[in-house]
Formats: structure tokens, C-alpha cells, sequence
């Protein structure tokens, strides 16, 4: 399961680039540098919300069942900890 979900990963940083390359074909030549910018800041400001708040919310340890979303493990906090 974890190789499939970094090579699913893996397959979606590959579709935003070409997705930046065609964006930079749509454009004039002098406005490509632009368009590639924004798309790095694009890709990193995602990263940043899922490392911050998406990992407790989707994958974070919920000690209360009775809550919707977990409270926990916000920026992957306990990752690396053993879990045996």
C-alpha cells in the first residue's frame, strides 16, 4: 500500500508539470517565467497545507471517537515514533 501511494504521488507532481508546460505553451514567451513561478508556488503552498493540516485531519490519532476529525499530529508530530 505505501509503494502505491508514493508512486500515485509521484504521478501527480508529473501531471502538474506538464500541466505547467502546457500553460506555458498557452502563454506569450515573455509572460512563461510567470506562469512557472506561479505553479512552483502553487505545488509548495499545497505541500505546506497538507504537511501542516492535512495529515491530522485525514491520517492523525483520534483518542475521542465521538469527534469527526482528529485533534492530533499536526505538522506529522509522532511520525517517526514507534508504533509497537
Amino acid at each position: 500500500d505505501t509503494i502505491w501511494m508514493l508512486v500515485c504521488a509521484m504521478l501527480v507532481f508529473f501531471m502538474h508539470s506538464g500541466f505547467s508546460l502546457l500553460e506555458a505553451g498557452c502563454v506569450r514567451f515573455k509572460n512563461t517565467q510567470n506562469i512557472l513561478a506561479k505553479n512552483v508556488i502553487v505545488v509548495t503552498v499545497g505541500f505546506l497545507s497538507w504537511y501542516i493540516m492535512g495529515w491530522p485531519l485525514a491520517l492523525g490519532d483520534n483518542k475521542d471517537s465521538s469527534l469527526f476529525l482528529s485533534h492530533a499530529n499536526f505538522a506529522m508530530t509522532g511520525f517517526w515514533d514507534n508504533k509497537s
